[in-house]
């Protein structure tokens, strides 16, 4: 059965170059933006939390620029990013804006989303947001990104930011409706598919290589990508972008390819705290917050009566009775020698006791996951 994608709490849109950017002008493309922006407004006016991937900022300032056509240097990379990031939030934000809607820039490496520290980081203001219920649109930051830690395409950085964040879909907008036995350009007997259950060696072979020189990904990358967002509890839809109003054709049925994952987000990130992190140290909590924690509830520095070991924000932790019971395991918000400081204490003497502001909570529970009895 294919989901629905106005039943989602929280949609991730990733919108590449060669859709954005006019190819032969090298200018935004304002109606179709407009058009997109309208379709955002839609969503977002039911409740749903919306996030956008852009490329588009070096395409930009390329123009801006005057750089020649074809492949660029690093540097001249880095310069025109740094020159089109300017011009591409200024478009998001007035495009959304004529909606009512907050755009908010933020601009990633690879580090952020895999190592833990950055990640919360990340993570935590993204939440913010959408909490204030602005749309936040996240491109890579190519000014600083060299070759070899780049993420090459967007639809990859795209399935990073969605599982992060525990997008429920992820929208992967192309000049394709999604994903064909073969290339149909080529192959006349290529026949298209709207569901993708398992993503298997068969389905990879499927995939073909990059489109433009305005854009770094390709059919293959979309597949990888989905790999990343079905593995994250994401599904993932490929669909075509290039007619006005490209969201609106995927809520009404449109076509294109649904990648179905078979967990959820938060099962998923669950999962992986619990069996794929090896734990940097201990705390142990009272009878209170194990009730807490049992409720759904946060770890707070005041349920937590004493830590063991060495660790930094962001690394995993397990969580114990004061009899030294397993309870769980989660990402510490503080590094040892902060959470020494403030645990057994209220949240609102945190400012106080560490003389800068910090999270009210010592576990989220989002980062955490509790062992079943």
């Amino acid at each position: 059965m294919i989901p629905a994608l106005e039943d989602f709490r929280r949609v991730v849109i990733k919108v590449g170059s060669a859709l954005l950017v006019d190819r032969a002008r090298g200018r935004l493309r304002h109606a179709w933006l407009a058009a997109l922006a309208e379709d955002i407004a839609d969503l977002h006016a039911r409740g749903v939390d919306v996030l956008v991937v852009s490329s588009g900022s070096i395409a930009l300032g390329r123009t801006v620029l005057g750089l020649a056509p074809g492949a660029l240097k690093l540097e001249e990379s880095q310069g025109a990013a740094s020159v089109g990031q300017i011009a591409l939030a200024r478009h998001w934000s007035e495009a959304l804006g004529h909606h009512g809607i907050i755009a908010g820039q933020i601009l990633v490496t690879p580090q952020d989303t895999e190592e833990r520290r950055r990640y919360l980081n990340a993570r935590a203001t993204i939440q913010k947001l959408l909490e204030l219920r602005a749309v936040p649109v996240v491109n890579e930051n190519d000014t600083v990104a060299t070759s070899e830690i780049r993420y090459g395409d967007n639809d990859r950085l795209a399935a990073r930011v969605a599982t992060m964040i525990g997008a429920d879909v992820l929208v992967l907008f192309s000049d394709i409706d999604g994903l064909y036995t073969a290339p149909p350009k080529s192959d006349p007997d290529a026949r298209h598919l709207p569901v993708v259950e398992r993503i298997t060696p068969e389905i990879e072979a499927m995939a073909g290589g990059p489109a433009s020189e305005l854009s770094r990904g390709g059919m293959r990358t979309k597949v990888e990508a989905a790999k990343i967002a079905v593995g994250g509890g994401t599904h993932l839809v490929i669909a075509d972008g290039r007619e006005k109003n490209p969201l609106r054709k995927v809520v009404e049925g449109g076509r294109c390819t649904w990648f179905l994952s078979g967990s959820t987000p938060n099962a998923a990130r669950k999962t992986w705290i619990a069996g794929s992190l090896e734990p940097r140290g201990v705390l142990l909590i009272d009878d209170g917050a194990i009730r807490a924690l049992q409720g759904g509830a946060s770890l707070l520095p005041v349920g937590v009566r004493a830590i063991e070991g060495s660790f930094s924000r962001g690394d995993a932790v397990d969580v114990r009775s004061l009899a030294g019971k397993p309870l769980g395991r989660g990402l510490v918000a503080y590094d040892s020698t902060e959470a020494a400081l403030i645990i057994g204490h209220p949240s609102a003497r945190i400012g106080d006791l560490l003389t800068h502001p910090g999270r009210s909570w010592m576990v989220h529970r989002d980062d955490l996951a509790l062992f079943v009895e």
